[in-house]
């Protein structure tokens, strides 16, 4: 396990690409979601037939909205996210924030179908059999036997990481709705892109972060799971390298990848901010090149914590074609 300790110092204006939605367009969202689970009654976001419908009803989102999330599909940014504001999540509508381990929605609830319709539109939504149970949507919510744990249960500082960094077919994008805010409105999503940080790095550590030096283990949100085989941490283009870290499972091979893998911490860390999530907030992440995590927040498991969904995203389908489990997306 890495022994990086991280001293986080937030930016004072962080220059994600963002857009909130007019009124107008808000609307137009509402109704485009009603519309498709009117002509679903019995819809579940998992089944093949809904997703169908889903991306073709995608292709009807407010103009502005289709441009913002087919330029990040195209050129992430420096930050590698993108902010979506004022999507129709109604917070006092919703049930009580769940409290349990493998939370998921399979139904197609109003949120769901949001979260959807946009991780539809930007590439194919997808899911791991042994994470969630094979759900595409996923609740992000406080679980108390999982508070001090370093998973998407816990509400302790979750540290930075590439989402199932592990996995050979890991998400290229993660899409988090915010359906509830904590208590105090202070619980942040901490990210940090490679793009900024390679600049801080000598390219001695980046040459030696390229080797096969470093082994990942799975998360604990996954049932099953073995550690990856030794790979780089920085990979792709050495100008503009893709990253594959998780700072609490990824351990180096040997001394000198060690203190590299420190230095790139310190690096990721310098330049790193915090997002507050607002309900009705999306945000998209590049997990090609941003590392995310979470700051530590107080829940009171009494059905008014944070609560977000997250959907994973390939922007090529075919990739894990091979891994697929049936005909839906869900991968082995």
């Amino acid at each position: 396990m890495s022994s990086v300790v991280f001293d986080h110092r937030i930016h004072q204006h962080v220059d994600q690409s963002s857009m909130t939605l007019t009124d107008q367009e808000r609307t137009r969202v509402r109704a485009l979601v009603e519309e498709l689970n009117r002509s679903s009654p019995d819809g579940r976001v998992d089944d093949p037939r809904w997703l169908t419908r889903a991306r073709l009803h995608s292709c009807r989102l407010p103009v502005r909205l289709l441009e913002s999330l087919r330029n990040f599909r195209s050129e992430p940014g420096p930050d590698g996210t993108l902010l979506i504001g004022n999507l129709p999540v109604d917070a006092k509508a919703l049930p009580d924030t769940p409290s349990v381990t493998d939370s998921v929605e399979r139904g197609a609830t109003a949120p769901a179908t949001t979260a959807m319709l946009l991780g539809q539109q930007i590439g194919d939504v997808f899911a791991f059999r042994d994470e969630k149970h094979g759900a595409l949507v996923h609740n992000v919510v406080p679980v108390p036997s999982l508070a001090r744990s370093q998973s998407n249960g816990g509400s302790v500082e979750l540290e930075l990481h590439n989402e199932n960094a592990f996995h050979p077919h890991r998400p290229d994008l993660i899409g988090l709705l915010c359906l509830r805010s904590d208590h105090e409105g202070k619980a942040g999503t901490l990210f940090s892109s490679i793009r900024k940080a390679r600049v801080l790095l000598d390219d001695a550590d980046v040459a030696l972060l390229r080797e096969p030096r470093f082994v990942t283990e799975a998360p604990p949100s996954f049932r099953a799971g073995d550690a990856a085989l030794t790979h780089g941490v920085l990979g792709g283009c050495p100008d503009d390298p893709d990253i594959r870290v998780d700072f609490n499972a990824t351990r180096a091979t040997d001394g000198e990848a060690a203190a590299a893998l420190r230095r790139l911490g310190g690096a990721l860390a310098e330049v790193a901010s915090e997002l507050v999530l607002r309900p009705g907030d999306m945000a998209f992440l590049d997990n090609r090149v941003v590392v995310h995590g979470r700051t530590e927040f107080t829940p009171r498991y009494d059905g008014s914590d944070r609560w977000l969904h997250r959907v994973y995203v390939h922007l090529d389908g075919r990739r894990g074609l091979s891994h697929r489990v049936g005909p839906g997306p869900v991968l082995a």
